[in-house]
C-alpha cells in the first residue's frame, strides 16, 4: 500500500551564508549546500569546520540541512571521504545526497544512522534504479531531470520511496 501523500517539501539551494539566511527568511523547508570538497559545484560551499555552525542556523530555525556529497569519489579519496562522513554526522545534517554508490556504502558501514538521499546525478530514469538505490540505503532519490510527467507517475505508482523531482 502507498503511503498517503505529504506536503512538498519547499528546499532552497545555498552557495554560502548570504543563501542560507535568504532561504531561512523566505520559508524554506530545507537547504541544501556543499563542502568545498566533495560537492559537483565547483568554487562555492563550506569549509568542514564551519558545518557545525550552518546545521545549528538552520536547526535553530526549524530549518533541514542535506549536505550534497555528490561527486565521484576514487580509491585513493576513499579514507578521507570516510573520515569526512563522520564530521557530517556529528555536525549534526540531516541527509546526505550522493552520486557515488560507493559513498552510500561508506555511510551504510560507518554512520548508518545518517539519512541518504540519491542525487539526481545518479541519473535514475526507472523504478528499478530506485529500488537499487534503496538497497544501498537511500530513503529518497532525486529523478533524473530527462524524465515525463508520465514516466515519473510510473515510477511513482512502482515503488514505495520518497521521490524528489
Amino acid at each position: 500500500m502507498k503511503p498517503a501523500r505529504k506536503k512538498p517539501e519547499i528546499m532552497s539551494p545555498a552557495g554560502y551564508w548570504p543563501q542560507v539566511h535568504a532561504a531561512i527568511e523566505s520559508g524554506a523547508d530545507a537547504v541544501y549546500f556543499g563542502l568545498k570538497q566533495f560537492t559537483a559545484r565547483a568554487k562555492v560551499g563550506f569549509d568542514l569546520e564551519e558545518l557545525p555552525q550552518v546545521m545549528q542556523t538552520l536547526h535553530r530555525r526549524g530549518v533541514k540541512g542535506y549536505l550534497t556529497f555528490n561527486t565521484l569519489v576514487f580509491d585513493n579519496e576513499l579514507r578521507q571521504a570516510a573520515e569526512t562522513l563522520t564530521k557530517v554526522h556529528d555536525a549534526g545534517v540531516d541527509a546526505l545526497i550522493v552520486q557515488d554508490w560507493a559513498i552510500a556504502d561508506l555511510v551504510h558501514r560507518y554512520v548508518p544512522d545518517l539519512t541518504v538521499h540519491g542525487s539526481t546525478q545518479m541519473s535514475i530514469t526507472n523504478a528499478a534504479g530506485v529500488r537499487m538505490a534503496q538497497s544501498f540505503g537511500a530513503q529518497r532519490v532525486v529523478l533524473a531531470r530527462e524524465l515525463s510527467l508520465k514516466e515519473i507517475e510510473q515510477i511513482c505508482n512502482e515503488t514505495d520511496c520518497e521521490l524528489e523531482i
